[in-house]
């Protein structure tokens, strides 16, 4: 996978086409983007559907890195530097993993790219930042990033089932 950061446009460099990928897939491929700040930042992720499985501390289970979605590594591409809690994560393009526990959240942002998503190597985070979870009032049935812009910065939200984890940034 390619991803170019002055227009954040995704080209697969082999293989099928995304959209034809994404028909094929139980879990497709989708990619969230905004404009924070004067910042552009995108995130390409695979949406799995809840399917009437229990989710957090079941198919995805507590105390265990997580692709954070399904398939091919989420992938965050950010063409200014941004500020998740006090990590400082430069312009470019990282792989977002998370730890979800019954107790708190962590977002993992790793420098490696480009590998499928249970492919993990810690040696290459670059930061954890703690994420605040909440409860959802209704159901979501299909995995959802969002990036909400606000003053400064955004927030970066993950949806599904009944819950939310989401984490601040700020554009430096």
């Amino acid at each position: 996978m390619r991803i170019l950061l002055g227009t954040l446009t995704l080209a697969l460099a082999a293989g099928a086409g995304l959209a034809e990928r994404a028909e094929a897939q139980a879990s497709p491929r989708d990619t969230t983007r905004a404009a924070v700040a004067g910042a552009n930042v995108l995130v390409d992720y695979g949406r799995p559907s809840k399917r009437g499985r229990e989710i957090f501390g079941g198919l995805v289970p507590y105390d265990r890195v997580w692709r954070t979605g399904a398939n091919e590594a989420t992938h965050l591409v950010t063409d200014k530097p941004l500020m998740f809690g006090s990590a400082m994560v430069p312009a470019g393009t990282y792989t977002l993993y998370t730890l979800p526990a019954a107790d708190g959240w962590h977002l993992i942002i790793n420098k490696q790219t480009g590998q499928w998503g249970t492919t993990y190597d810690e040696s290459q985070d670059h930061a954890r930042v703690k994420m605040r979870v909440a409860s959802l009032p209704e159901l979501v049935e299909q995995f959802t990033i969002k990036i909400e812009p606000g003053a400064g910065g955004g927030v970066l939200k993950l949806e599904w089932d009944r819950t939310v984890a989401s984490i601040p940034f700020m554009v430096h």
